[in-house]
């Protein structure tokens, strides 16, 4: 049996990788240069507060709050916005003709009629995630901002975290050619859900949570359509939530995999990382849960490692909302569309319903979660 030779076996790197300066990339949100209009905000809730502290922080104007619970409306009135109409009826703000944009942060079951009305009244929405829970549902409310010539964006503010924007931004430039595989593991403590309304939801981690990372992956293999997608959930030893905790996904795109696991069960080392393989390099981030900015390109340059401002919370909501402001200004579709939302639900769906069934689904063959 002939031996390999030495010098072609070890799969060790013997000379330093050479460090080079990193690009210069366009991923702090994007502002709008003159279009300034009022908002109303509807949903007060817990996550409400990011949203309103990004638009206080960006200098934008909003009008007019609205809750079905009175308190909630008034005290994110006390902490952000003082001078902001308060109303329980959202026809009611719907009904002031000079709210050009509104912001829904309602639970799905609760948000798709509020979208339609804000819709036919002459609104631009920006809807939070997850858009909606049947992708039919998503395609009529999609036919009826194109009715009334409307913009209609999703929140999905994980594209406007600094580490991924950069990393979305290198792949658009052609830093790592085209995209082969795309890597993302995260572990963390997710138990706090526990005696909330969260624990509820079947697939809290395959669904509620890992949407962001569906939407990057999708995001990451932009213009490529997915073919496949298996995934797998699994309960945590010793865990005392309804859900399974622990949740993994393979989707096969056009020419690349994307592989995602989850451990939401996982106490101690919290962290995130994401691996991109390209035919010119290779991307990778790390660091703490929502926020992996040790981030590092290598390429035949050598290695570049740039340094990030900003943070997820709340760069991230700025930067959905500033999307949607930017393209009402510049007449085009938003990259946060809904239309570009369904496309993430597709393969959220499909992974759904594989981890239930145990077999491969066709992204879009999936049309409702069960």
């Amino acid at each position: 049996m002939t031996r390999p030779a030495k010098r072609n076996y070890s799969l060790a790197v013997k000379t330093p990788i050479r460090e080079f300066p990193a690009p210069k990339l366009d991923y702090l949100p994007p502002m709008p240069k003159r279009y300034r209009p009022k908002i109303g905000l509807v949903g007060c809730g817990g996550i409400a507060k990011a949203h309103l502290d990004a638009y206080r922080t960006a200098d934008w104007e909003v009008v007019a709050l609205c809750d079905r619970v009175p308190a909630a409306a008034r005290q994110r009135q006390q902490e952000f916005y003082p001078k902001a109409e308060l109303f329980t009826d959202y026809r009611k703000l719907l009904a002031r003709d000079d709210v050009d944009v509104v912001d829904l942060a309602l639970h799905p079951e609760l948000r798709v009629p509020v979208i339609a009305a804000a819709l036919k009244a002459g609104k631009h929405v920006l809807s939070q995630k997850p858009f909606v829970l049947d992708l039919e549902v998503g395609k009529r409310l999609l036919a009826l901002a194109d009715q009334h010539g409307r913009k209609l964006a999703v929140n999905q503010n994980g594209r406007w975290a600094p580490y991924v924007r950069y990393l979305a931004q290198a792949i658009q430039r052609g830093l790592v050619g085209d995209v082969q595989t795309v890597a993302i593991n995260l572990n963390w403590d997710h138990t706090w859900i526990r005696g909330t309304p969260f624990e509820s939801v079947p697939h809290v981690v395959l669904y509620d949570f890992a949407i962001h990372w569906f939407d990057m992956a999708a995001l990451f293999f932009q213009g490529r359509p997915a073919r496949s997608v298996f995934a797998a959930n699994a309960f945590a030893p010793g865990q005392q939530l309804k859900p399974p905790m622990i949740g993994s996904a393979t989707v096969g795109f056009i020419g690349g995999t994307a592989t995602l696991n989850f451990d939401a069960h996982s106490r101690f080392g919290a962290e995130e990382s994401l691996s991109i393989t390209g035919s010119l390099g290779t991307l990778r981030a790390s660091g703490p849960i929502c926020a992996a900015h040790d981030v590092t390109l290598f390429t035949q340059r050598g290695v570049a490692r740039p340094k990030l401002l900003g943070q997820w919370f709340n760069d991230g909501f700025r930067g959905a909302m500033g999307e949607l402001l930017c393209a009402i200004e510049e007449n085009r579709e938003p990259t946060n569309s809904a239309r570009e939302n369904l496309r993430s639900l597709e393969l959220c769906f499909a992974a759904v319903r594989a981890a239930d069934t145990g077999r491969v689904q066709t992204p879009g063959k999936v049309r409702r979660l069960a």
